[in-house]
């Protein structure tokens, strides 16, 4: 597979196949983990739309713009940890490796899921203490 066609999330998967559904609408994160993945490449690809949609209501900020973060270069994901807390929540830990002007960051973050009808929301996160972000 080509590089342009792998799903930024990390799945070795084509982006087609993998968060591309998502993204489209045609089908609904089965997990935590899954919708984790998907607002990883919906950052990488400038989603805001699916972004706002897969916020849970009560933390949701009225508006996002990724496009004033063009400088950020997405450079990876790896999950670390996926934990069903019961049967409508659960939490990622993750860490995301980004660039901007050329310097590389790292975010981890343990965030928190909620399910609602069937379908997963994020909520918030805690980003790690050790976590190296940009000023």
């Amino acid at each position: 597979m080509k590089p342009a066609d792998a799903c930024p999330c990390g799945t070795q998967r084509a982006y087609s196949a993998c968060c591309g559904r998502l993204h489209s609408g045609s089908e609904k994160a089965a997990s935590a983990e899954a919708l984790m993945r998907s607002r990883y490449s919906a950052y990488a690809r400038g989603l805001d739309a699916y972004l706002l949609a897969t916020w849970h209501a009560s933390t949701r900020p009225l508006e996002l713009s990724t496009a004033s973060d063009e400088a950020t270069r997405w450079l990876g994901l790896t999950v670390k940890n996926h934990r069903l807390l019961d049967s409508t929540h659960a939490s990622v830990e993750f860490v995301a490796r980004y660039r901007i002007a050329g310097r590389g960051y790292r975010l981890g973050e343990i965030s928190r899921f909620v399910c609602e009808d069937g379908v997963w929301f994020y909520v918030d996160g805690d980003i790690n203490p050790g976590s190296k972000k940009h000023p």
